[in-house]
């Protein structure tokens, strides 16, 4: 029913699931909300799922580029419907709904570290550089371009976002830097 999973209800859910309310309750005392929370529990782990193995192996540009065009093609894909967004939406400002999100990109982030850290220590990327300030640069403009996204329908963003900061990795005067 409508398209956003935030506005089913536990009726709607009753009817497709074909379960009654007291098993609804049984494994969701909460009800709705916790029921909604174990799902963006779900969805965030899809998240990070679907950009594996990219995401796991950021080792080399070639890697790089994998993980930006599997994540333009999700996005793509997805279109203006994001799950997980709105979900959350539907949580509303639980602290179980903060809690799904600060995991999720703290575990993002984790991953972009690595990535940036692995090729620092192959000698391409610069030393100098702020592995967990761009990290999450990365994280945050991964975001913006999936709003802009929702808005317009366009992953133009997301992409010019991704490439540049691909870019700037790659530093001033390297192959195939734009910057």
């Amino acid at each position: 029913r409508g398209g956003e999973p935030g506005q089913v209800t536990l009726d709607d859910i009753r009817a497709i699931t074909g379960t009654s309310k007291g098993q609804l309750f049984h494994y969701f005392p909460g009800g709705k909300d916790e029921l909604l929370l174990a799902v963006a529990v779900y969805e965030a782990g899809r998240v990070l799922g679907d950009q594996q193995p990219h995401l796991g192996a950021l080792t080399s540009w070639a890697a790089w580029l994998r993980w930006r065009d599997a994540l333009v093609t999700r996005y793509r894909a997805q279109g203006a419907h994001c799950p997980l967004g709105s979900l959350l939406a539907q949580a509303g400002g639980t602290p179980g709904a903060y809690e799904v999100v600060r995991t999720l990109l703290a575990q993002w982030r984790t991953h972009v570290v690595a990535g940036i850290e692995a090729m620092q220590a192959a000698g391409e990327v610069r030393a100098e550089l702020d592995a967990p300030r761009t990290a999450s640069a990365f994280i945050a403009g991964i975001q913006g371009g999936v709003q802009v996204l929702r808005s317009t329908g366009s992953v133009e963003d997301l992409e010019a976002v991704l490439d540049t900061l691909i870019d700037y990795l790659r530093g001033p005067g390297s192959p195939g830097a734009t910057c």
